[in-house]
């Protein structure tokens, strides 16, 4: 279990079977069979040394995220699982993958900047205006949602130490959920559009959501 929020930014050394990549403050607490999310996904460490750790990613995984168009010298966003006594800073987040976007557009608005995401409309529809969503590993707020599109606005810290910026127009970006939103989902049993079922306040309040 992680909580959105970036420890560290790491370099790919290479990409495969293994993946592996240098870092710092991850290395300082690190384990043989410990979860780190990268960009948001959860790996295993299979071995580490001074610099960098070693993780296997199954093709199946590179398919299904954006970790497939990683290569040597990218940075990405790391975090360590979270601790039984620590502060959830962001929300929680399981590094499972629910799916990809690609960014739509970048704008400047004041001191952030908002970033736009196309996907899939199975995505959108378990996203609100001001919920939360994770891209690469980096839980945010949601500032806007429609069918293919969703925002989420960047504080200059946020821009500083994630690897959000550091990509472009066109460029994809893992994306997971609110693991809350799933599961009401599944309950509400909206889990196939061809059911014609709709979320409304009164379901919600037939299941004890309200």
């Amino acid at each position: 279990m992680f909580t959105g929020i970036t420890e560290e930014k790491g370099r790919v050394i290479s990409v495969g079977i293994p993946l592996v990549i240098s870092a710092s403050k991850i290395l300082e607490d690190i384990h043989l069979g410990d979860s780190i999310s990268v960009n948001g996904t959860c790996l295993t460490v299979t071995r580490f040394d001074k610099n960098t750790f070693y993780l296997d990613v199954m093709n199946e995984t590179y398919s299904r995220t954006a970790l497939g168009e990683l290569k040597a010298g990218d940075y990405v966003n790391l975090e360590r699982a979270m601790s039984a006594g620590g502060r959830y800073g962001g929300h929680i987040v399981s590094g499972h993958i629910d799916g990809t976007g690609k960014i739509y557009s970048l704008e400047k608005d004041g001191i952030a900047t908002r970033v736009t995401i196309k996907t899939e409309k199975k995505i959108t529809d378990l996203i609100v205006e001001k919920g939360s969503v994770c891209l690469d590993g980096v839980s945010l707020t949601v500032v806007d949602v429609k069918d293919n599109f969703f925002s989420v606005s960047l504080i200059p810290h946020t821009a500083k130490n994630t690897t959000l910026l550091d990509k472009k127009e066109g460029e994809s970006v893992n994306i997971e959920n609110d693991i809350l939103a799933k599961y009401v989902q599944k309950l509400m049993g909206i889990e196939k559009e061809e059911s014609g079922s709709r979320l409304t306040t009164e379901k919600l309040s037939e299941y004890g959501f309200m």
